[in-house]
């Protein structure tokens, strides 16, 4: 193992309301990348080949698998929306503990537990149990404060304006 890859094991949580999240969580991967460092990319509630940062990720050599439905999730998830959540969360599993990646980001794992799509203490040992000299990081709204104690680094992205609040619709390039 590369010398500086030992310093590496340090938990991140990008949360809050504002815009963001996934976007500070590809920046810390192209630095990974820049260091040519492996990087992972598991996608809870976001479906495949959508997002714009999802074909140009795979093309700088982020590995991106996304287990979300092609439909936005509002107010109370579908049994289907559950069923890919607890797919996601055991690939996720198997990735952190795995120790084949320098970086593994769980994108709106947050908000897939404030839906209730996946329990709290199966994400709090999925991060007992990450390989020592994984960086994760965890994305998305709705961050439970009981996983704060287990993380390093807790960001949390505060909405102060935002173009929704004049009825500007997502754009693309934009917002996805």
């Amino acid at each position: 193992m590369e010398e500086w890859k030992k310093e590496l094991g340090l938990v991140h949580i990008y949360t809050g309301n504002g815009k963001g999240k996934t976007t500070a969580a590809l920046g810390l991967a192209l630095r990974m990348l820049g260091h040519k460092g492996r990087v992972i990319m598991i996608q809870f509630l976001k479906s495949a080949n959508v997002y714009g940062e999802q074909k140009k990720a795979q093309e700088c050599g982020i590995v991106v698998e996304s287990y979300g439905l092609p439909k936005f999730v509002h107010g109370k998830p579908e049994p289907e929306d559950i069923e890919a959540a607890k797919k996601a969360l055991e690939r996720a599993k198997e990735v952190v503990k795995s120790g084949e990646w320098d970086l593994v980001i769980l994108d709106e794992i947050c908000v897939a537990l404030g839906f209730k799509m996946i329990e709290l203490e199966e994400v709090k040992q999925l991060i007992k149990e990450k390989a020592p000299n994984t960086e994760l990081v965890l994305t998305g709204r709705y961050c439970p404060e009981k996983l704060y104690e287990l993380a390093d680094y807790v960001t949390e992205m505060r909405e102060i304006k935002h173009p929704y609040q004049k009825g500007v619709v997502a754009r693309k390039g934009v917002e996805y």
